[in-house]
């Protein structure tokens, strides 16, 4: 069992246990506690810590824990009700109301109840992410000369070198002068929206695409108008429809291996997709998420855009928080000409910058020699994962769920079958012991079927995808 389901529910046992000692009275010993619920000493810790958070006990260190007393004379809550009024008044007034919808984003970020399988988060689990070597560099980065000062506004200059090369290549189109360094690849996506697009503009978006970019665009009073995709990427040809009909001046895209669909953007889509844009006199804002994320099978990927591109049509979103930890929030804006100056101001106006000590442990695990290991071992489990996924699903599930399996990402996308709607299909799901993320968060628009995507990212290990997926059978009546 993972240690955050062995904390929660060790933390749920004594939270109605606590009910019964009076106020001031002493807990069994935490060497009772190991004894009792069979758990490591570490694990007791962690779950009176849980409590202690919430007010129900009191620890006192070389004397125990101790039953807490409720605190006296709490105040009435207010009546923030007027709020409602507030806030509506303010949304009537803008051309397109800047809603802040987070249940998409919401649905990959929570921690699943105890017991329950993962098939929704977007993150590698602990066995996978390279924790030594991240611990190793952060204590390294701390003792750098000047490690807790102010960094440049635009990022470490090392760190801006790195991650040109990995963008442009060695001597290509991106320099470090082209990049800055942001916190994470939300962060930067916020950024770059925000530069391209004033409010109530229209920014057109694939269809599915990632919620938590939607959620960015609707939050900054934009209108997504989304433009199909199918295996190959993005269509073309609707994209250039698109622009001639919205006006837009930004297209936002994940080329190399799209969320959730897994496609790539074919070759002769590419050059086609910049021709569009740069027609258009507008910016592609190319989130390249998953380029750490190609499967042991993916074989050479393509080039960024970014690469590619001469006129600075493209502006190039990198993080490298999938690929080592939901807490490394590290990532890069790439973009040439006037552009960048923007971007940059809007970032020093949000953020300041990133802070120099995260950058500085970026910058060590990625010149590590623990770093292409880390490359290499992931991209050899994600591959497992997908088989062993895939396999499960074409076994256990009714036909014809699965469409396009990709070499690289870490996500299937289904569609269900006729006669289960989303709503009914993850609630059943979630009570058979599995969390999938419905598809609906993933349209723009109206959904032209019902999906779900289910990640093989977070679990635990194989055999617990074939236990998932065996549960989903039971929950969907296959």
């Amino acid at each position: 069992m993972r240690e955050r389901s062995s904390v929660a529910e060790l933390a749920e046992s004594l939270r109605s246990e606590v009910n019964r000692y009076s106020e001031g009275e002493k807990l069994p010993s935490s060497r009772d506690l190991v004894e009792r619920y069979r758990v490591s000493p570490v694990t007791v810790s962690r779950a009176l810590a849980v409590l202690a958070g919430e007010g129900l006990v009191v620890t006192r260190p070389g004397a125990g824990a101790y039953r807490a007393r409720p605190p006296r004379g709490a105040v009435e809550p207010g009546d923030t009700s007027w709020q409602e009024v507030s806030l509506s008044a303010e949304l009537s007034a803008e051309a397109v109301p800047r809603t802040v919808d987070a249940s998409g984003v919401l649905a990959t970020l929570a921690a699943p109840p105890p017991g329950v399988i993962e098939f929704n988060g977007g993150y590698l689990p602990p066995s996978l992410r390279p924790e030594r070597a991240l611990a190793a560099a952060l204590a390294r980065a701390g003792r750098r000369p000047g490690a807790w000062g102010r960094p440049p506004i635009e990022g470490l200059a090392e760190l801006r070198e790195w991650f040109a090369r990995e963008i442009g290549g060695r001597g290509g189109l991106v320099g470090p002068s082209d990049v800055l360094i942001t916190a994470g690849g939300q962060s930067a996506l916020t950024t770059a929206l925000r530069a391209l697009a004033p409010p109530g503009a229209t920014v057109l978006v694939e269809s599915p695409t990632y919620p938590g970019m939607l959620a960015v665009a609707r939050a900054s009073g934009l209108r997504p108008v989304p433009v199909p995709v199918d295996t190959e990427g993005v269509r073309p040809e609707l994209l250039a429809a698109a622009f001639r009909a919205t006006g837009a001046r930004a297209f936002v895209c994940q080329p190399l291996f799209q969320n959730p669909t897994g496609a790539v953007l074919a070759g002769p889509r590419r050059a086609e997709v910049l021709r569009a844009a740069r027609e258009a006199g507008a910016f592609v804002v190319e989130d390249d998420f998953a380029r750490w994320l190609g499967h042991e099978d993916a074989g050479a990927l393509p080039p960024p855009l970014a690469a590619e591109d001469p006129d600075g049509v493209v502006v190039h979103v990198r993080s490298l928080t999938k690929i080592t930890s939901p807490s490394l929030r590290v990532g890069a804006l790439a973009a040439r000409g006037p552009v960048l100056s923007r971007l940059r101001a809007i970032q020093v106006v949000d953020s300041f910058f990133v802070p120099r000590p995260i950058q500085e442990a970026a910058l060590e695990l990625v010149g590590a020699p623990a770093w292409p290991r880390h490359l290499r071992a992931v991209a050899a489990e994600l591959r497992a994962r997908r088989e062993a996924m895939t396999a499960a699903v074409q076994r256990d599930l009714p036909a014809p769920l699965l469409g396009h399996v990709a070499v690289g990402g870490c996500n299937l996308w289904l569609r269900l079958p006729d006669g289960l709607d989303e709503d009914t299909a993850t609630a059943a799901a979630l009570r058979a012991g599995v969390a999938v993320a419905p598809g609906h968060p993933y349209f723009a628009a109206e959904p032209p079927a019902p999906h779900v995507r289910l990640s093989f990212a977070g679990v635990a290990s194989t055999a617990e995808l074939a236990e998932g997926v065996r549960r989903l059978r039971e929950a969907w009546g296959a």
